[in-house]
């Protein structure tokens, strides 16, 4: 009974793992076209900030989620508070 329950609960545990792995697969996959259209954006307007409601309108993410691949590819935000975003290579720290 005991080796039944715990050959049960390791079984859906591993099905549990699985569907969240290929959750997570399937995000980055459908991801990489918004970062490389991020990139692509940021890089054409060297000296530009770009508003993170365009940004988040072109690539078809809500700000939250476009705010995380933001910082993915290397871009920050503003120091002035306002939603502005462009890639650190381009816009350092002082």
């Amino acid at each position: 009974g005991i080796s039944g329950a715990v050959i049960g609960s390791l079984g859906t545990l591993a099905g549990q793992w699985q569907v969240h792995r290929l959750k997570v697969k399937t995000e980055k996959s459908k991801d990489e076209p918004r970062r490389k259209l991020l990139i692509k954006m940021l890089e054409s307007d060297k000296n530009e900030w770009r508003n993170l409601e365009t940004l988040s309108h072109v690539i078809g993410a809500d700000s939250e989620k476009t705010k995380s691949l933001l910082i993915e590819i290397g871009a920050r935000a503003s120091e002035d508070g306002k939603e502005l975003w462009a890639l650190i290579k381009n816009k350092p720290l002082n």
